[in-house]
């Protein structure tokens, strides 16, 4: 694995050259889209559907670009090919305006440590939503600040936190709490739907666990009223909380775990 190229719309180029115009008015107020997926042994796994969401993202903010479908696909294999990843997160970001752009990069494949997943990972809240939840836009700003402030405690991640005082998401993943063996999360339309959210709840139907959509009141989570609570995403399947805002869930995390290990089966299916 080399990653040394990058594709412009469809060109192969050194990654070095990859760069956005600064002086762009939709650089400027972050008029893009984007996508993260994984490639594990040289397949990018559910390729058709981050196209799918990013698709549906452009819908939801009225960004026109002339790429299809099959040229995305073929774009992406063709970097898989040209740099011979094996193991890599690649990234498709799409910047609307008069002359779209689309640049597909990658980086070393995001992993986390066994412990991570055995004694769980701690969380903050932290009060905001984010702009037109169901697309997955540049408009970052909050995500950053959030994720900052977390990392700035020792914590992973932040849960946002609405104005009704429900957990919705993280910065960068979903959130799912258990109480009384049901698994709850927000409703479609409050949150991003995540391509490993929709495996999730494929895992619990599996395990015959019932899945509520309700998001939990993050008063609810910091009084021990949810007994496991875990966040996911692309990069970390489900990932167990250890803590938010200080106060402790307790390991094990057998049912967070068992819905980690089948999601990660399922990778080289499609």
């Amino acid at each position: 694995m080399v990653r040394e190229h990058a594709l412009r719309n469809g060109i192969i180029i050194l990654e070095e050259e990859a760069c956005l115009p600064i002086t762009n008015r939709e650089v400027q107020f972050g008029f893009s889209t984007y996508e993260s997926l994984r490639v594990v042994e040289s397949h990018p796994v559910h390729l058709e559907d981050h196209l799918i969401r990013l698709e549906n993202s452009c819908k939801g903010i009225g960004l026109v670009h002339p790429f299809t479908h099959v040229e995305l696909t073929d774009w992406v294999h063709e970097l898989i090919r040209v740099d011979l990843l094996d193991e890599a997160s690649v990234r498709i970001l799409l910047v609307g305006g008069k002359e779209p752009l689309c640049f597909i990069t990658s980086s070393a494949l995001l992993t986390y440590p066994a412990n991570y997943y055995a004694l769980g990972v701690g969380a903050i809240t932290y009060e905001g939503e984010r702009l037109i939840p169901s697309c997955k836009t540049g408009n970052l700003l909050l995500n950053y600040m959030a994720l900052e402030k977390a990392r700035s405690s020792g914590g992973f991640e932040a849960l946002l936190i609405d104005r009704k005082g429900q957990a919705l998401e993280g910065t960068r993943s979903n959130f799912f709490a258990f109480r009384d063996g049901k698994l709850f999360t927000a409703k479609d339309d409050e949150v991003l739907l995540g391509i490993t959210r929709d495996r999730i709840i494929q895992a619990a139907a599996i395990l015959e666990i019932v899945v509520v959509y309700e998001a939990p009141l993050g008063k609810d989570l910091l009084k021990g009223l949810y007994d496991e609570a875990f966040v996911s995403a692309t990069s970390m399947a489900a990932m167990p909380l250890s803590s938010l805002d200080g106060v402790a869930f307790k390991a094990p995390f057998d049912r967070t775990n068992a819905i980690t290990a089948l999601v990660r089966s399922w990778e080289l299916e499609d």
